[in-house]
């Protein structure tokens, strides 16, 4: 089922521009506007990760448009700050399941739409159903120009240890939208060595970058009285121990595992009668939100959990964490654990393509298997008893593992993409 879902791709490339007609490219009096269309399938993408991206597009003469499903909020933001930045908002009705053929068929249809109307030149999409209809788009619309198609992959859906029939799926999948992709951009080493076996259209190019790239300096290591002065506002007490996770509640993200860790403390401390005083809590909302609260209280652990939700000012939680933990099956990159250590704080991460890219085991902080709740409890007890010394250390490594994530460099790859593509438009 989920295998025919995909291969209609051949069924689009022999129906889709029957469904539009051939209309004619738009003529503009003088010169042809630029114009580019960023596709995402959560409407607070943009917001949240392609700022540069718009940046970069106006300063070089683009007028921005943006496509996306404006009731899959994945990242709280107001509509009004699309229009703030002179972006154009499209509501389609693309959702996150590529499964649901019927809606994605008709956001499909909406998004040639949109390219041919307001005479698309440049497609930038992003997640994986962005990513997929974004290039349909660009192949079957209609105009007799077909805009350049860029794609980033935040991970890819295939991967090293993942199930075989996923691993299949996803791979042939990636592989038929190949053909209609002229730039793919990618975020890890590993994505990049498959991205490279990938056949692209003709004179397709492959770009690594380092994610969004990250404010190095607003993501800073905070003084003992900030600490001090956030802890008081949330009520954490002064000299617990408190570990840190970020990311969507889903189940890749993998909370339980550190709830089993938490739980093993708690039984610790029954059996010894010596209160630990170490806390968890989770930044961070999705549709799992009640199956993990639920879970605490079944292993007897709510009081030692803190729930924040979606959380708009991270850094401040950052600022009162002693430790941070990543516990994703997978990760593309990361940004959670790279924001954790540019402020200086350890990361204890499951083992993935994503956090390869900058945990170093034992130097800023602690790599596990995702199942290992015994390893990621021995990383939570390393790190609260480690000498002072050796503690700065770490903490001053966390930081320099981090250096080259700094905005600064994703923007440089960035604009070289968008220059790279532009002048592949005028060949």
């Amino acid at each position: 089922k989920n295998i025919s879902s995909f291969s209609t791709i051949i069924f689009l490339e022999n129906n889709m521009q029957r469904s539009f007609g051939n209309i004619e490219e738009n003529k503009l009096v003088g010169k042809r506007m630029k114009k580019a269309l960023i596709v995402t399938h959560v409407s607070g993408f943009l917001i949240k990760f392609c700022m540069n991206d718009v940046e970069i597009l106006q300063k070089m003469g683009y007028e921005v448009h943006y496509a996306s499903n404006r009731n899959e909020k994945g990242y709280l933001y107001e509509e009004t700050q699309l229009s703030e930045h002179n972006i154009i908002f499209h509501h389609v009705d693309i959702v996150k399941s590529p499964y649901m053929f019927r809606m994605n068929y008709h956001a499909l249809k909406q998004l040639i739409q949109i390219v041919n109307e307001e005479d698309i030149q440049l497609i930038h999409c992003h997640t994986p159903v962005g990513g997929m209809l974004g290039r349909l788009a660009g192949r079957f619309c209609s105009l007799e120009k077909k805009p350049k198609v860029i794609y980033t992959a935040h991970g890819f859906h295939f991967f090293k240890g993942a199930p075989l029939l996923n691993n299949t799926i996803f791979y042939t999948v990636e592989k038929l939208l190949a053909f209609f992709t002229d730039t793919l951009v990618v975020i890890n080493e590993e994505d990049y060595r498959s991205a490279r076996k990938l056949h692209l259209k003709r004179g397709g190019r492959v770009y690594k970058m380092p994610g969004v790239g990250i404010d190095r300096q607003k993501f800073l290591p905070a003084e003992e009285e900030e600490k001090r002065s956030i802890r008081k506002k949330f009520q954490i007490p002064q000299d617990a121990f408190l570990v840190l996770s970020v990311g969507e509640l889903n189940e890749n993200k993998n909370h339980k595992v550190i709830l089993d860790a938490i739980q093993k403390i708690k039984k610790r401390e029954e059996e010894t009668g010596r209160r630990e005083n170490i806390y968890y809590g989770i930044c961070g909302d999705g549709f799992f939100r009640d199956e993990i609260r639920d879970y605490a209280r079944r292993l007897g652990i709510s009081s030692k959990v803190f729930f924040w939700g979606y959380c708009s000012e991270i850094r401040q939680y950052y600022a009162m964490a002693d430790l941070t933990i990543f516990p994703s099956i997978r990760e593309g990159l990361g940004m959670a654990g790279i924001e954790s250590l540019a402020m200086g704080i350890p990361v204890l991460a499951a083992d993935n393509r994503g956090t390869r890219e900058y945990m170093v085991n034992g130097k800023n902080g602690f790599v596990y298997d995702h199942k290992d709740a015994d390893g990621f409890l021995r990383g939570i007890y390393s790190i609260k008893n480690m000498d002072p010394e050796d503690l700065q250390q770490m903490k001053k490594y966390c930081q320099d593992s981090v250096e080259k994530f700094d905005t600064k460099y994703a923007r440089q790859i960035l604009e070289k993409v968008y220059k790279d593509t532009e002048r592949a438009m005028q060949k």
